[in-house]
C-alpha cells in the first residue's frame, strides 16, 4: 500500500498537474490567489491530501508567479507510512518558463531536498542537492518544464482545437536530474459527477507501463474542467486490485466560476 501511495503521489504531481487548454476568449486560465485542494482516497478510505496554490514571487528581483504543491498522508495511512512533500516552482508569467524549482520531501524515512535553477539561454539546469551538498550542471531540452510548472504551461498553451481525439501531446519535463518526455493521449469530452454536480470535462490518459501496482496502458485517467480554468477535477489510477482517486475537494481564487451542468 505504501508503494501505491508513493507512485500515486508522483503521478499526481507529474501528470495530473499538467493538463489544460485555453479557449478563444483571451482570458488567462489562472492567476495569483488560486488554490486547489484534493482528497486522495482508496475506495471509502482517505489516504492523503494534496494542494496547489498560486501566488506572486520573486527570484533575484524578477517578478514571477510561485506555484506551491503540498502532499501528505492522512488518517490510518499516516500512522503506517508518513509522507510529507513540498514542491515550489517560480516561473515567468508570459511564457510560463520555469526559473527555480524546489523539492523537499519526506517519505517513510526517505528524504530529498533539491533546488534546480533553469537557464533557458544556455539550455542548462543547475541542480543543487542540499542534502548531499553537491551541484551538477545538466543540459536541458527546449521548452522544458519542471514538475509543477507543467500544469500552468499547458493551461496557457494546450488547445483542444489543435489536437484530434486519439492523438498524443508530448511535454518535455526535467525531473530527478533527467530530461523526460511524457506523452498524453486526448480521449475527448465526458460529463462526470463531482461533489459540485455534473461537469463536462476533457479526458486525458498519460502513457504508463505495466508494473506490480498499475495495470499499464490506460490505467491512469485525468478529467479537466472544460471551461476557462481547465482545472484537473479528478484523477484515477486503476491498480491491479481496485483503484485510487484524487478528487477536487475545495477551491478558491479561480479565474471563472465552474461550469456546472447540474448541481448536486
Amino acid at each position: 500500500m505504501k508503494n501505491t501511495l508513493l507512485n500515486f503521489q508522483f503521478l499526481f504531481f507529474s501528470t495530473t498537474l499538467i493538463f489544460s487548454q485555453p479557449t478563444s476568449v483571451e482570458l488567462e486560465p489562472f492567476k495569483a490567489g488560486e488554490k486547489l485542494e484534493y482528497r486522495v482516497h482508496y475506495g471509502i478510505f482517505n489516504a492523503s491530501y494534496a494542494s496547489l496554490t498560486l501566488s506572486n514571487g520573486q527570484v533575484d528581483g524578477q517578478e514571477l508567479l510561485l506555484a506551491s504543491g503540498y502532499g501528505k498522508t492522512i488518517g490510518l495511512a499516516r500512522l503506517f507510512f508518513k509522507v510529507e512533500d513540498y514542491y515550489s516552482s517560480y516561473f515567468e508569467t508570459k511564457e510560463v518558463q520555469p526559473i527555480l524549482f524546489k523539492r523537499n520531501i519526506y517519505e517513510g524515512g526517505y528524504t530529498k531536498n533539491l533546488e534546480v535553477s533553469f537557464n533557458s539561454e544556455k539550455m542548462q539546469a543547475t541542480v543543487n542537492n542540499i542534502k548531499k551538498g553537491t551541484t551538477d550542471i545538466i543540459s536541458i531540452k527546449d521548452n522544458v518544464q519542471d514538475l509543477i510548472s507543467s500544469l500552468y504551461y499547458l493551461r496557457k498553451n494546450f488547445s483542444e482545437n489543435k489536437i484530434n481525439t486519439g492523438d498524443f501531446f508530448t511535454i518535455n519535463m526535467f525531473y530527478d536530474s533527467k530530461n523526460r518526455e511524457l506523452a498524453l493521449k486526448y480521449l475527448g469530452k465526458e460529463v462526470i459527477r463531482t461533489k459540485y454536480g455534473k461537469i463536462e470535462c476533457l479526458k486525458l490518459m498519460p502513457t504508463t507501463n505495466k508494473s506490480r501496482i498499475f495495470k499499464g496502458e490506460g490505467s491512469i485517467t485525468i478529467w479537466l474542467t472544460n471551461d476557462v480554468n481547465k482545472i484537473p477535477i479528478r484523477v484515477q489510477a486503476d491498480l491491479l486490485v481496485g483503484s485510487i482517486k484524487a478528487d477536487l475537494n475545495e477551491y478558491s481564487g479561480i479565474v471563472s466560476p465552474l461550469l456546472i451542468k447540474q448541481k448536486s
